[in-house]
């Protein structure tokens, strides 16, 4: 009488053999494609490796094409592993993101990038940006907005004087949670974190800790380090932190807001291609007389281009003056963002686009 454990099994070794010699072919073919952009360019340097657009494409269509059971985020999760490694056989990259190990940074950079990618932190976010700059990191990532707390203005006011451009976006569903000793028993007296996930948890921590001090620290890892240093302490962080610093999870996702979300840009020495679902970013400047605010949106009206984020800046001048952040759907070389940019240089006092990108595949 035959098995059915052991049939099912001989079936799933078949089937992992198949992937195995498929997954090799994948990458022959990924590693010719790399040669021939060698051999066009004639300059290795100067190889953009990296194609968000069209890792965007490949990542839509298989989620589009997918049967299930498996989930579509669980495919785009598994096939950007597979992208990870063909890539690197093309080049190692080198990503730059805000440290230290264990911050939701870093998991925006290998959600982005894969594990097999070499993620460096770095100790601040202007450190991310020199690193790109420099060429001694290829790409940088960098939190950009989060859904409960607004914009991260470091990255926004680092923006107006960079030479670099954004050439892709990280969607992170941001959890939040408790951490601490795996065998600590008395009573959490202090809480370590950054002061956008204290302000983020500040419910759940009137209620449950209330008589337990709250300590800002400069990132999450930083306060699941502490955390891991004193059993009286605890740290309010993501997952990777808890693993990096070796510390049990008490009370998971104790974020006040469910859907909390942060939007990273990916920072790059080359701009991103039409994916054929894209958003451009730039920084416009209006002019000092009334009505400009209402003159500037204008063009996009005009185009049919749809404005998803307006953020206004200090202009750092000293004089009150403002620049103003703006995302619209589309890329800066489809006809009509082309067209709305082109009017809208006539009537801002300046106008930078930052880049154009693929929207973040979830």
């Amino acid at each position: 009488m035959s098995d059915p454990l052991a049939s099912l099994r001989s079936q799933i070794d078949a089937l992992d053999d198949e992937i195995l010699e498929r997954l090799n072919a994948r990458a022959r073919l990924a590693r010719q494609i790399g040669e021939l952009k060698n051999d066009a360019s004639g300059d290795t340097a100067k190889v953009a490796i990296y194609r968000p657009e069209r890792e965007a494409q490949v990542l839509r269509r298989l989620k589009a094409a997918n049967p299930g059971p498996l989930s579509g985020e669980a495919v785009a999760r598994l096939f950007r592993e597979v992208m990870s490694a063909c890539l690197a056989l093309e080049k190692p990259l080198s990503i730059a993101c805000l440290g230290p190990h264990g911050t939701f940074s870093e998991a925006a950079a290998i959600k982005q990038f894969g594990h097999a990618a070499s993620v460096n932190p770095h100790a601040t976010i202007d450190d991310v940006f020199r690193a790109v700059e420099s060429g001694a990191d290829d790409y940088g990532v960098v939190p950009v907005e989060n859904s409960t707390e607004g914009a991260v203005g470091r990255t926004l006011d680092l923006m107006t004087g960079t030479s670099l451009t954004v050439c892709g976006e990280v969607v992170l569903r941001i959890q939040q949670h408790l951490m601490r000793i795996a065998d600590a028993t008395g009573a959490v007296e202090r809480v370590y974190s950054h002061a956008q996930s204290l302000a983020q948890c500040h419910e759940w921590l009137n209620r449950e800790l209330a008589g337990a001090q709250r300590i800002p620290v400069a990132s999450n890892a930083e306060a699941a380090r502490h955390a891991a240093e004193d059993t009286g302490s605890a740290a309010i962080a993501g997952e990777l932190a808890a693993e990096r610093y070796g510390l049990a999870i008490a009370h998971r996702n104790i974020e006040d807001e469910p859907n909390n979300t942060t939007r990273f840009w990916v920072l790059g020495r080359h701009a991103a291609g039409r994916s054929g679902q894209d958003k451009t970013s730039l920084i416009v400047g209006a002019r000092n007389q009334p009505g400009a605010v209402h003159e500037l949106l204008g063009p996009l009206s005009r185009h049919g281009v749809s404005m998803t984020r307006l953020e206004s800046r200090p202009a750092r001048t000293g004089l009150w003056e403002y620049v103003f952040f703006v995302d619209i759907e589309g890329h800066r070389d489809d006809p009509g963002v082309s067209a709305a940019l082109a009017e809208l240089e006539t009537l801002a006092a300046f106008v930078r686009v930052l880049g154009a990108y693929p929207v973040a595949v979830l």
